[in-house]
């Protein structure tokens, strides 16, 4: 498949945390970045960080008329975007009596919303060319929504569903664009816990998932730095056992 290191990287969320690990070990990896935030002065401290390679982007990813333009003007002034990773999210903790419809909303502007309106955007680009990557930051909040996440649940839950439809609209027309979700897990970041996965180490599996350009993995479920095989009823794993077809999960080197 075709090596996409060649084009350019887009990264949302890139002003902390998983974004900005994501960012900087990209570019430790000799690829170019663009990083998304609505931080401009945090963006500027991924940039030092990330090196000459990063080029701060602030853009509202709720808004998809400001991701379309910086999309755009990335493809014409640097080069066409060949990696997407959607990592921009929210988790404002509030209970759902303290939520208000619109509040709740904006959260689901950011964590479905920044989804759609980043991969409607890059899609007019890959498919120009057939080939392209798209790995979605994902997590099994809805599956057990704990309390005050309710928009964070929702929003996510719904952003992994896209994911599945994204690849039954796209996939037998463009089997060349790999689209996929990772899960990370819970990390030692703002959203997340003290005690959590180093957002760094997070970021040397993130990175290999996405530069790992392979059909295989359209549609592919992963946490942490192993793929999450799809569920099998017992019927299903003695035939696969018989017919010699069961596999081990996947482990990023």
């Amino acid at each position: 498949m075709t090596d996409l290191s060649k084009g350019l990287v887009v990264v949302t969320g890139a002003s902390a945390g998983l974004g900005r690990a994501l960012s900087i070990e990209f570019a430790s990896r000799g690829l170019r970045v663009a990083g998304f935030g609505r931080r401009a002065e945090e963006l500027a401290e991924t940039a030092r960080l990330a090196g000459p390679g990063f080029v701060a982007c602030p853009v509202d990813v709720s808004s998809a008329e400001e991701v379309s333009r910086s999309m755009d003007r990335l493809a014409r002034d640097i080069a066409p975007v060949t990696i997407l990773v959607n990592n921009a999210a929210v988790y404002p903790r509030r209970d759902f009596l303290d939520e208000t419809p619109q509040s709740f909303m904006e959260s689901v502007a950011i964590n479905l919303g920044g989804f759609v309106n980043c991969s409607h955007a890059v899609l007019r680009q890959m498919v120009q060319t057939g080939h392209g990557r798209i790995l979605n930051v994902s997590t099994f909040a809805d599956l057990a929504p704990i309390p005050l996440s309710s928009a964070y649940a929702v929003s996510k839950g719904a952003a992994r569903i896209f994911t599945k439809a994204l690849r039954a609209d796209i996939e037998d027309r463009f089997p060349d664009i790999v689209i996929n979700d990772w899960m990370p897990g819970v990390l030692a970041t703002e959203m997340g816990r003290a005690d959590g996965i180093e957002p760094s180490t997070a970021a040397r599996w993130g990175v290999t998932l996405a530069l790992w350009n392979d059909a295989s993995l359209r549609g592919t479920l992963w946490e942490r730095d192993q793929e999450m095989l799809p569920h099998r009823s017992l019927k299903g794993r003695i035939k696969d056992r018989l017919l010699l077809k069961s596999r081990s999960p996947r482990r990023l080197a």
